[in-house]
């Protein structure tokens, strides 16, 4: 069955994510994902928070810049969550925000490049390999962690155009997709990642496809899920975003299911009236309708 998911999202203050979380947890909901945008929260630092406040529930990143981040510190952050937390953390790197990059100076030349050589070295830092690498952005001499993850841990990164989905396939061990990917989208995606596994022999290999999904739900919510599209400035394209009863969400999740979607990770609008509600709406209602489907 499908992975299903919400977003605490960080335009909410950092001190409402301990009650979201425990609603998560109470409600059964898979896993509850959290988001490092400039200039708002960090990832790290509300995952292990929230991992912490929690038992069962998974706890996902999505996405870490890898601008802001040397691939060690990254490293030695992740696998210390993974040793602390066994099987609960999952963690996504990406390019980041480009203007957001620039605004603290650490926009590169060649953002594929620099995503390549980070997740090649984050990968082997976390299987317990010592690397010495030479790259055009990653520099390591004699580098390994004293405390590596017991066991293989997943690394997934984020991607949108084809260069950065192929190479997800080639390097990492999933894919993020944003909320303005229709299952149209979804399935291209498939197809580009599918090359990118190809291409490095890595077919064999499982591949995550995490896709978020907007969604509304309550008074408003068509309107809501509206502005947010336009003010994202992806229109309303067919396939993009859902508003209504769980039983219209749990439509939309199926149909990124069948695209090709592992898990789908429900994103609440930025003005969600009530965020520990909305994660027991997925967990409750929407699953249910899900797990009836299937049945």
């Amino acid at each position: 069955m499908t992975t299903l998911g919400a977003v605490f999202r960080p335009q909410l203050a950092p001190e409402r994510l301990r009650a979201v979380a425990r609603s998560a947890e109470d409600a059964g909901l898979d896993e509850l994902w959290l988001w490092e945008d400039c200039f708002r929260e960090g990832g790290i630092s509300t995952a292990a928070a929230a991992l912490a406040w929690t038992e069962r529930v998974r706890i996902g990143v999505g996405l870490l810049p890898v601008p802001l981040r040397n691939v060690a510190v990254t490293a030695m952050e992740a696998a210390t969550l993974h040793r602390m937390f066994p099987g609960r953390a999952v963690l996504g790197v990406g390019h980041g925000v480009q203007d957001w990059m620039g605004q603290v100076g650490a926009r590169v030349e060649s953002p594929v490049t620099l995503l390549r050589e980070h997740l090649v070295a984050l990968r082997a830092l976390l299987r317990g390999e010592r690397l010495t690498v030479d790259g055009r952005y990653v520099a390591l001499d004699d580098v390994a962690l004293d405390w590596p993850p017991e066991g293989e841990v997943e690394v997934l990164a984020g991607a949108t155009g084809p260069r950065t989905l192929r190479l997800t396939g080639e390097v990492a061990d999933g894919t993020v997709l944003t909320a303005s990917t229709s299952p149209e989208g979804v399935r291209r995606a498939r197809r580009l990642i599918d090359e990118g596994r190809a291409a490095a022999g890595r077919e064999a290999a499982a591949h995550t496809v995490v896709v978020y999904l907007l969604t509304a739900t309550g008074p408003g919510a068509e309107e809501r899920l509206r502005a947010e599209l336009i003010a994202e400035g992806v229109g309303s394209g067919p396939g993009l975003g859902v508003a209504g009863d769980a039983g219209a969400v749990a439509e939309a999740v199926q149909r990124l299911a069948g695209a090709g979607a592992d898990s789908v990770i429900l994103q609440p609008t930025g003005d969600e009236p009530d965020p520990e509600g909305f994660v027991r709406f997925v967990a409750e209602e929407v699953a249910r309708r899900m797990r009836a489907t299937v049945s």
